[in-house]
């Protein structure tokens, strides 16, 4: 499940036709292996040419998620300070009080319509979340007579945090990334669906799903086929993630 949508998205460009020659819009004549688009491109052309950008931004954006979201969870949740605590969690409060989707269209609104704004702009919504999760996790870890032992040792916070607290979070964070990299893809998908971050015409998963909807019952493989392979990508990260955690456990109790 999550092979194919990776290779599908790494190399189908490489196999993918240069060739732009348009045929008859929701044909399901010769030549075309699924049929054609709503205005006559070849579906699994477009499916080679759609995947890139649906999973290399969601990619992108779940890995600056954490990489930004882990520091400041565990920087705050190792200092004790209810006054920093307050400074930072509330307005992550606020962030979380607004929708994801009004988030985005807002945050689109003002932004290019570029593939790079997209991935700022999912790692914003998305950062709230992991910095709560980083957090209370950091909070429950940094109580532990290791690190008071590690303190009265003369530990620096840096290493503390490095060399301890941050890889007793693994198992927690690597709980959290299937669930936050399907959000991510959720995201993505939904912005290329309404037409942000990308061009209407730009070859995407998502964006096919919106433009040939009207065409379902005439072509249903130029909307099934992106579709498809959205829900596989989304749903087969998680299971990965689950069967990894179990595999964990089953270690760590034998």
């Amino acid at each position: 499940m999550i092979a194919l949508p990776i290779v599908l998205a790494a190399v189908g460009p490489v196999f993918a036709s240069a060739n732009s020659d348009k045929d008859i819009a929701f044909s399901s004549g010769p030549g075309h292996l699924f049929g054609t688009d709503f205005v006559g491109r070849d579906v699994w052309n477009e499916v080679l040419l759609g995947g890139r950008s649906v999973v290399l931004i969601a990619v992108a954006a779940t890995l600056c998620t954490y990489l930004v979201a882990v520091p400041i969870g565990v920087a705050v949740g190792m200092s004790r300070s209810r006054f920093l605590g307050e400074a930072v969690m509330r307005p992550l409060d606020i962030v979380l009080a607004v929708p994801s989707m009004l988030l985005l269209l807002l945050l689109a609104s003002t932004a290019p319509n570029v593939m790079w704004a997209l991935v700022v702009i999912v790692t914003v919504i998305n950062l709230p979340d992991v910095i709560r999760i980083a957090r209370a996790s950091a909070l429950a870890i940094s109580a532990r007579p290791a690190v008071e032992a590690m303190r009265l040792q003369g530990e620096s916070h840096v290493r503390i945090g490095l060399g301890y607290v941050v890889r007793a979070m693994v198992r927690t964070l690597a709980a959290d990334l299937g669930t936050r990299f399907t959000g991510a893809v959720y995201l993505v998908a939904s912005a290329s669906f309404l037409g942000v971050g990308v061009s209407p015409q730009t070859s995407d998963w998502a964006a096919m799903v919106d433009r040939n909807r009207t065409g379902l019952f005439l072509q249903p493989w130029a909307v099934v086929l992106p579709a498809l392979l959205i829900v596989a990508l989304s749903v087969g990260v998680n299971l990965a993630f689950d069967q990894l955690l179990r595999r964990k456990r089953r270690e760590v109790r034998a």
